[in-house]
């Protein structure tokens, strides 16, 4: 009786663990981020976005979103999952800055519901790559 309890426990417990799905980026992300950085070259991961600007953001999908500064250079901002609902309409990417070093490698941002007002995922900003036009 006690291996058939021990078999029940275990059985609902391994119900309640999941394996998260692998990141899979739809079709139309992957071309709008071939676009975005076609004709670049990717340099080595930086800690910090040096500046930016907010009408300069391009959201591709929750797990990755584009910088432009100027027209050479691009940088990748690759986050970890929670964000998901970033892309979808009427939600925004929120970071908290301390100082000013901008955004860095590391720090939580949040998706905030524009209209309700509130926090519905977060993520941490795992690596930023600056991709680069050369010559000319």
């Amino acid at each position: 009786m006690r291996a058939l309890a021990g078999l029940a426990v275990a059985t609902a417990l391994a119900s309640c663990t999941t394996v998260p799905e692998p990141y899979r980026q739809d079709p139309r992300a992957q071309q709008e981020l071939a676009q975005l950085l076609a004709g670049k070259t990717a340099g080595p991961p930086v800690s910090c976005l040096p500046s930016y600007n907010a009408n300069d953001m391009r959201v591709i999908d929750g797990r990755n979103v584009a910088f432009r500064l100027g027209s050479r250079q691009v940088y990748l901002m690759q986050l970890t999952p929670g964000c998901h609902l970033l892309g979808n309409g009427g939600y925004a990417l929120l970071t908290k800055q301390f100082g000013g070093m901008g955004m860095c490698q590391g720090d939580i941002a949040q998706v905030i519901d524009t209209t309700a007002r509130m926090t519905v995922g977060s993520c941490g900003i795992e690596r930023i790559i600056p991709y680069t036009t050369q010559g000319r």
